[in-house]
């Protein structure tokens, strides 16, 4: 299978230089690219208000997993996302200011650098199915759940993994758990 699985819990978390968190980079894609990665996935704990780091040249997008949200101020315009929001897709040019609404949250983001497709990254809801080409797919679920991708056996997935593919293959199909939402989220750059 050419399906790989990252669980939050195996990654160290690095501090923010301006110490408003913390972030666990889960894929820095392609492998070994270092600072110049095509793609990135990682999660952050938001401890405090502060700004966002500019990105140019970057596609944004971000999920709230835990906590109350956050509000997004970019110039006049805010977002307040909680984790029932859909995900907001931005340029990373526009680094907005981030205020948290009743505490610390922790967030999913995707970033896909210009030139490497555009990213996707959209909660999982009915959609149980993701099908069609990508340049990579991935992804991240926050609860037990098992993973069909193609012809292949379901992959048992562990609460907070991301599970993730830069082959071409087949249709990927969510296989919840019985009684529990597919609190999950797809991600791809198309």
């Amino acid at each position: 299978m050419t399906v790989r699985v990252v669980e939050l819990a195996s990654v160290a978390p690095q501090r923010w230089r301006n110490g408003g968190g913390v972030t666990r980079e889960l894929l820095a894609w392609p492998a070994g690219s270092g600072a110049d990665w095509q793609l990135r996935v990682s999660v952050a704990d938001i401890e405090r208000d502060g700004p966002f780091s500019a990105y140019p040249g970057v596609q944004r997008c971000f999920a709230v997993l835990d906590g109350a949200g956050v509000s997004l101020r970019f110039g006049a315009v805010a977002h307040v996302l909680d984790n029932d929001s859909p995900p907001l897709a931005f340029d990373g040019a526009d680094a907005p200011d981030c205020r948290l609404i009743d505490g610390p949250t922790r967030d999913l983001n995707l970033m896909v650098r210009a030139g490497a497709g555009r990213a996707c990254l959209c909660a999982v809801g009915d959609a149980l199915e993701a099908a069609g080409p990508a340049r990579w797919r991935g992804l991240y679920t926050a609860v037990r759940l098992q993973l069909v991708v193609g012809t292949e056996s379901p992959l048992p997935l562990r609460p907070h993994s991301l599970a993730w593919s830069d082959a071409p293959i087949g249709s990927w199909r969510l296989l919840p758990a019985a009684g529990e939402p597919p609190r999950a989220w797809w991600l791809a750059s198309t």
